[in-house]
């Protein structure tokens, strides 16, 4: 758990609190429909929040390679659920509630206060059951610092996102050229047959070739790698906009663009605006489409959860 001292520190920086990021997170799953996966409510989060890139940059002192902003979205998320703003009926999959729908009707001074009561009410219930279990009295936690409940909870989340965090790091120590091989080897995997084409005079194509739509039918797809930092500055809609018209003098009728980083919203939507359209695989998808391959770097042990069980007892 963060010291109330970095904590203090971070708040007077600018950095919101895990409640004061309940609203957007809020905001977030439903601006996506009411439904959102983990990585879509950060996406739409940092899209939402004045200043994110600049708050992405605070890292904790011991653990430089952590952002405190990440840290705080989850905790944010798990005050969410906890308060019944939302549900969580899988994991990494969260739907917004009616509770929810109507914290969102307020102002967001109004929204907030409300956060805080629910939580207040939340966090006195469950120190109630502790001190009933326990035979001890528990002492009140401070507002605007996550209690162990929230801690606990987010770090399951966690425990699944490290090996992506590791993963994607990995990746990012390659040479650019290293990183782009590795990327055509895995598209290539995936059915594509590709040419690696990167070099001065690419036009900003790394990879040229086909991409199969069934049996019979293919399609020409350009590739373009671009090699930047998880944490990073995302990719925004004029990269997106040059690429496409890059695709489109080599005759390309779909178009990916890979990263280890993220697209801004006007990105997305550049994606899909004209032709050639754009898959769009972020160091989260990209993650993911590793692991469902089975064979590329990264291996996913079966993992046992005691708690799970407790409902037998």
């Amino acid at each position: 758990m963060e010291s109330e001292e970095h904590t203090a520190s971070f708040t007077q920086q600018g950095m919101p609190t895990h409640q004061q990021l309940v609203v957007p997170i809020l905001k977030a799953v439903n601006n996506l429909g009411g439904s959102a996966k983990t990585n879509e409510i950060i996406e739409t989060v940092l899209e939402i929040l004045p200043d994110a890139e600049q708050l992405l940059q605070v890292a904790y002192p011991n653990r430089p390679q952590d952002s405190v902003l990440i840290s705080r979205i989850a905790w944010g998320r798990s005050t969410a659920k906890r308060i019944g703003g939302l549900e969580q009926p899988a994991q990494g999959m969260y739907l917004l509630t009616e509770s929810g729908e109507e914290i969102l009707k307020l102002s967001d001074d109004d929204a907030f206060t409300k956060i805080q009561e629910l939580d207040r009410e939340a966090s006195r219930a469950r120190r109630k059951q502790k001190e009933l279990e326990t035979g001890r009295e528990t002492p009140e936690a401070r507002e605007d610092v996550p209690d162990e409940d929230i801690l606990s909870d987010s770090s399951e989340e966690a425990k699944d996102s490290d090996w992506k965090s590791q993963l994607l790091n990995r990746l990012h120590q390659l040479p650019p050229e290293g990183f782009e091989k590795f990327i055509i080897y895995l598209l290539r995997r995936q059915g594509l047959q590709l040419q690696h084409t990167g070099g001065s005079g690419d036009e900003g194509v790394d990879a040229i070739g086909t991409a199969p739509l069934s049996p019979v039918l293919s399609s020409r797809v350009a590739v373009q790698i671009k090699r930047y930092a998880p944490e990073g500055k995302p990719i925004g809609r004029e990269t997106v906009a040059l690429f496409q018209r890059d695709a489109q003098t080599k005759g390309a009728e779909r178009a990916i663009i890979v990263t280890l980083s993220r697209f801004t919203e006007p990105a997305r939507k550049a994606a899909t605006s004209t032709v050639p359209t754009v898959d769009l695989i972020s160091g989260d998808r990209l993650a993911e489409l590793i692991r469902a391959d089975g064979e590329s770097g990264v291996k996913l042990r079966p993992t046992v959860e005691p708690k799970w069980f407790d409902k037998f007892e």
